[in-house]
């Protein structure tokens, strides 16, 4: 390992740890030497935006920026490094112990390109090198988009989930069950549209590792004129099997676009795909009523916790109250108690006898897998396909599924 100065006259130095103090991440140590030789330095935070204003910087591939939880007081600083790095065309690898989803989410949207968490798993550090240079031969194809056709009508069905508090899951829920059900028959694959409505704090792209394009405000600011060339322009292909609408690259207030704006999309969407899953806001704004009426399933997610149980009630009335059709209302419980829980599964019982619902799912808590997969851009069918949350999402696409082939082959 090089000195706490890089020293590019005696060995070219192509990578630097970030961090407050290296020897806190030991096993960082060892992967940089084993991967890079003794071609990479050490910086302090401070020192490190110093650094890239120096000639010696130009020859940097990459940084580590080490963290954890102490760390998250200094998140300004954090980001400023990240940016300053980015401005020079130097990619960044966050490695993070114990710090919170929210303070990853931030650093990931400042254009951090690879997250991997602390300690590190076997040979993660050389796999995110090694795709970062993939990367920077071959780049990401922005502009890949799907070639729609003029006059489809799939009349797709269209599933939407909306998550009654933070952090129940629905975006999680969205994004794999949207896979799930574009990788459920192998022999003929569904078209499948996922389609990111929260157009403040959307994080589809996120979840999905891709990009946020202008073209998502262009076409959402001038539906009227919409047609499947711009439809298709503001769309992504992941994997090539799912179709994704982020949210837009700036936060965007909720009324910017209205009811005959929110349905032209979805029927567009619902012309070109066998499903539109849509990843809605928690909050209600006006058009949450065109997205609910057109709903073929409206997914509710929810936990085992008193604001839930208050915002249910919230909901149902605000619903009622408008003579909205809340049959097409499933209640899904995240972090659902496992089987063993006796005790548990009396409250959830209780739960649902006294808001007068049903809890159509329940959903295992996935534990840290699901946080990683998320950080990663991965659908867990592609991280941890053993995980118990990918299985039951598979259950139940997949009982989506055959419950669509059922009723076309009664039509």
């Amino acid at each position: 390992m090089s000195s706490d100065t890089p020293r590019p006259e005696t060995t070219p130095i192509i990578a630097c740890t970030v961090s407050r103090d290296v020897q806190n991440f030991d096993l960082l140590i060892e992967d940089m030497e084993a991967a890079l030789g003794e071609s990479w330095g050490d910086l302090g935070f401070a020192e490190a935006l110093a650094f890239f204003g120096q000639d010696e910087a130009a020859s940097l591939e990459f940084i580590a920026l080490a963290m954890d939880e102490s760390d998250e007081q200094n998140l300004v600083l954090m980001t400023e490094i990240v940016t300053q790095a980015k401005a020079r065309g130097i990619k960044v690898i966050l490695i993070a112990e114990d710090v919170t989803t929210a303070s990853l989410h931030s650093l990931l949207r400042q254009g951090a390109d690879e997250f991997v968490p602390y300690p590190l798993p076997e040979g993660e550090l050389g796999q995110a090198i090694e795709k970062l240079r993939t990367a920077e031969e071959a780049p990401r194809d922005e502009g890949q988009t799907p070639h729609l056709k003029a006059g489809a009508q799939k009349d797709g069905a269209v599933i939407v989930v909306h998550g009654l508090a933070g952090g129940t899951g629905a975006t999680t829920m969205a994004v794999n069950l949207a896979w799930e059900l574009a990788t459920a028959d192998k022999k003929n694959p569904p078209s499948v549209c996922l389609l990111d409505l929260d157009l403040q704090y959307g994080a589809v792209a996120t979840f999905l590792d891709l990009p946020r394009r202008e073209a998502v405000f262009e076409m959402l600011s001038d539906t009227e004129n919409m047609d499947e060339e711009t439809f298709g322009q503001s769309l992504q292909t992941y994997n090539e099997k799912l179709h994704v609408l982020t949210a837009p690259t700036e936060m965007l207030p909720l009324d910017l676009i209205g009811a005959e704006d929110v349905e032209r999309v979805l029927t567009m969407a619902r012309e070109q795909f066998d499903y539109v899953v849509v990843d809605m806001p928690s909050t209600l704004v006006q058009w949450s009523e065109t997205v609910l009426n057109t709903a073929h399933i409206y997914f509710a997610t929810l936990e085992l916790d008193m604001r839930c149980a208050q915002n249910v009630l919230r909901f149902k009335r605000a619903l009622q109250s408008e003579d909205l059709p809340v049959e097409k209302l499933r209640y899904v419980l995240n972090r659902a108690p496992k089987f063993t829980d006796l005790s548990a599964k009396g409250r959830v019982k209780r739960m649902a006898e006294s808001l007068s619902i049903s809890i159509d799912v329940q959903l295992p808590d996935g534990g840290k897998q699901i946080t990683q997969a998320n950080d990663h851009g991965l659908p867990l069918a592609n991280s941890a396909a053993k995980n118990p949350l990918r299985r039951e999402i598979a259950k139940l696409a997949a009982s989506i599924h055959d419950l669509k082939g059922d009723e076309a082959k009664a039509a």
